[in-house]
């Protein structure tokens, strides 16, 4: 059996209500907090992921896939991770680990929405997606309240 992993990380802004944005975390939807810069939705979860997918993969989607797709009017992350998966070839996704970074919004109460949103988008049971989340203490732009960073850890199998 070949195991791979990827890794994948991305951080965003938060836009402070300049343009009404939502924001949306692992395609979940968090009230009361401004969404993030960027010319999608901008969903860093997904963003993440999918660079954690090229991690495995090998063929870069996030940055001159993406861009062609929001120039193109889909601004919907969720397809952008439906685009690194066309590359799996004969690997299998089995397991999907994310960290979040940031003072705002409380993540807990999400997690296992977003776990099973993860779940669905990715073809995996929600126990095989796990999503962690710390405050980051102040000691960086999202632990004091500025943005959000997220790490992604994925694991592939070619049995």
């Amino acid at each position: 059996m070949k195991v791979r992993t990827g890794l994948g990380q991305d951080s965003h802004r938060f836009e402070e209500d300049r343009t009404g944005k939502a924001l949306l975390l692992g395609g979940v939807f968090f009230e009361g907090v401004p969404g993030l810069e960027g010319n999608s939705d901008s969903d860093v979860v997904l963003h993440a992921l999918v660079n954690a997918l090229t991690g495995v993969h090998g063929v870069v989607v996030l940055g001159p896939v993406t861009d062609a797709m929001c120039r193109a009017g889909d601004p919907d992350s969720r397809h952008y991770v439906r685009e690194a998966l066309k590359h799996m070839g004969p690997l299998t996704l089995n397991h999907v680990s994310v960290s979040i970074e940031c003072k705002r919004p409380k993540i807990l109460p999400q997690i296992d929405a977003m776990r099973l949103s993860l779940a669905d988008l990715l073809g995996l049971r929600p126990s095989d997606v796990a999503v962690t989340a710390h405050s980051g203490e102040g000691l960086s732009g999202p632990g004091r309240g500025e943005g959000i960073y997220v790490t992604v850890i994925v694991t592939a199998v070619q049995e």
